[in-house]
């Protein structure tokens, strides 16, 4: 039988978002998109943590074997009882280690428990439904767990960007979103949301790395390369992204990838962190 936990969800439910009767009546007036004063939220990482080489390997030795624990105790293949779904969702600059953290987060786990799927822009089939649509069939079950490489967040990201999503559509994805993981949570998922950042500076480097390395150049696009002409218009996005989708029962991680020995232990401590959080523990 699973094991049941508190409901997070209902003591710690932030408040809704403003309706659309809500904002015509002034609540939350500014538009998403709009510029807003001060410092956003990737302003505010520290791009300077790093690890050496020898920490890194020690460090993420033990996050792994940690969350090889936690992860055969969510399974139920120890302890003997199985735990809530636990769903980790990646999104990030293009080359900022999404794929490293990945490998490094599923190294120690048995492929039987976990699944591992990649989202690219939407099939003409896919299109023809609400964009969620397409993520439920690989959400994971009781004592499952799924690592998202892009997720639904394409709507307020790419989608918004490049003109694939009206105004309206973007617009209304922000509420639709936060409900969508509100109800996932209520249900007992754990739901771990990670933002990869790194300065303009260190992403060229890196596809000139990749550029000129047989065995990476097939993940560098000309679309990689122009993307970079519209960086300000995805800063935007990716800002309001994190203040409109933030919330109580699945917050946002924003980690510091200019180093990826750093983002790849941080990465694995946090979502060891989720899950002991979530009240799981190794007996």
């Amino acid at each position: 039988m699973p094991r049941i936990r508190p409901d997070r969800t209902r003591a710690q439910r932030p408040p809704a978002s403003p309706t659309t009767d809500e904002r015509a009546a002034g609540v939350d007036a500014t538009p998403p998109g709009c510029d807003a004063p001060g410092m956003g939220r990737l302003d505010e990482v520290d791009l300077t943590l790093a690890l050496s080489k020898k920490d890194e390997a020690k460090q993420l030795a033990e996050q792994q074997e940690r969350l090889l624990r936690l992860r055969l105790a969510l399974g139920g293949q120890i302890g003997g009882e199985i735990g809530p779904p636990l769903c980790v969702v990646f999104e990030g600059w293009d080359a900022s280690g999404k794929g490293g953290a990945i490998k490094r987060l599923v190294d120690h786990l048995d492929p039987r428990h976990v699944r591992v799927s990649q989202f690219a822009a939407p099939t003409y089939d896919e299109k023809r439904h609400h964009f969620l649509w397409r993520f439920w069939p690989v959400l994971p079950g009781w004592g499952g767990m799924a690592v998202f490489d892009r997720s639904w967040y394409g709507r307020v990201l790419v989608e918004r960007v490049e003109g694939f999503a009206t105004t309206e559509q973007w617009g209304r994805a922000y509420d639709e979103i936060v409900d969508f993981e509100r109800t996932l949570v209520a249900e007992g998922m754990i739901m771990v949301k990670f933002w990869m950042h790194l300065t303009p500076e260190e992403q060229e480097r890196r596809f000139e790395r990749r550029k000129d390395d047989l065995l990476k150049s097939w993940k560098l696009t000309d679309e990689d390369w122009r993307n970079r002409e519209k960086h300000a218009q995805y800063v935007e996005a990716v800002e309001d992204m994190l203040a409109r989708t933030d919330h109580a029962v699945a917050p946002w991680h924003v980690v510091p990838a200019e180093d990826k020995r750093y983002a790849r232990v941080h990465v694995v401590r946090r979502v060891a962190d989720a899950i002991e959080a979530a009240g799981i523990a190794v007996p």
